[in-house]
């Protein structure tokens, strides 16, 4: 495993880093959630990252992952990064959703009661909350930076004039803002327009989720839509009228990953690595071979001034 120094500050990153946003809820199989981390921390993922609606049910993922924690990994906390985050809803009434200080700091206490732990390494504020003030949001990370329970504060999602506020608060708190959590992909590729040179630029560490935007970066809807996939769900994020219109572009980019000797998913995550602006590329698992399939991205990531004017040409 390579790692890369997250923005300006001491911490570095694994190259690809295991996400635990699906597949580790109650709802799931906890030997195989079992298997997976094991796997991936055995294979020089160090990084793990949650949130505390992450389940089903929300709170789900954290409390699987703090009994494999428990059950497997007692005396290598120093060995681990691990990250959780709040903004997003996570239990019903006035109090659940959002960015205020009560929230933020009432789901960071919880988080760490979830997993067992004292402190996380990352605490990220999830998602811009236009219903509470900056300075408010900003002054619960700084709460929770002191009071020990996060190493580091991470933003997730966040346009650059609400980043702004964040930094310049927390800069004059002399806290550290590490890294910018956002989704980004060969599909996704609005970032690139300004807030991966705005993270450079700021100091901060650049994380991306989705890299295989929701499986259609791989080779599963090609042929259609399988019964048992994301995109056949009555709930989650990727609807049925979102996979034919990028198929076209999907098959285009199959074939370069194919004269790559890549799957069109390890190239997904190999070109994300070669943009030194990417810190780190969280990938999802519903098994230990998915992850095992997703290293062999790290194999070649290096691509030929040819290879990537055809990627923009097919994708932007």
């Amino acid at each position: 495993m390579r790692f890369r120094r997250s923005g300006n500050s001491g911490l570095v990153l694994p190259e690809l880093s295991l996400g635990l946003w699906h597949n580790f809820g109650d709802t799931d199989s906890f030997a195989t959630a079992r298997d997976m981390i094991r796997y991936a921390f055995d294979s020089g993922i160090t990084h793990f990252d949650l949130a505390n609606n992450y389940g089903p049910l929300p709170g789900s993922a954290e409390e699987t992952f703090g009994r494999i924690l428990k059950k497997d990994f007692e005396g290598l906390r120093h060995e681990m990064v691990i990250s959780t985050k709040a903004g997003h809803e996570m239990w019903p009434g006035p109090y659940g959703d959002g960015s205020s200080r009560k929230y933020l700091i009432e789901s960071c206490n919880e988080s760490l009661k979830r997993m067992g732990l004292e402190y996380v390494d990352i605490f990220y504020t999830h998602r811009y909350d236009p219903n509470t003030p900056l300075e408010e949001t900003a002054s619960a990370l700084e709460t929770i930076y002191k009071q020990g329970k996060a190493i580091y504060i991470g933003i997730s999602k966040y346009p650059p004039f609400a980043a702004d506020v964040i930094l310049s608060y927390l800069k004059e708190a002399r806290i550290p803002v590490i890294i910018h959590q956002l989704k980004y992909s060969m599909l996704v590729r609005e970032p690139e327009k300004e807030i991966l040179g705005y993270n450079k630029e700021h100091g901060m560490g650049t994380i991306t989720f989705s890299p295989l935007a929701q499986g259609l970066l791989t080779d599963k809807y090609v042929d259609g839509i399988p019964a048992d996939s994301r995109a056949a769900k009555s709930h989650g994020f990727l609807k049925k009228e979102e996979v034919a219109p990028e198929m076209s572009k999907v098959i285009a980019l199959k074939e370069i990953a194919l004269k790559r000797g890549q799957t069109i998913a390890q190239m997904a995550i190999s070109w994300q690595l070669y943009n030194d602006r990417v810190t780190s590329v969280l990938i999802g698992a519903s098994r230990v071979q998915q992850i095992a399939e997703n290293l062999k991205a790290l194999d070649n990531i290096a691509f030929s001034g040819e290879e990537i004017e055809l990627i923009d040409r097919i994708t932007l």
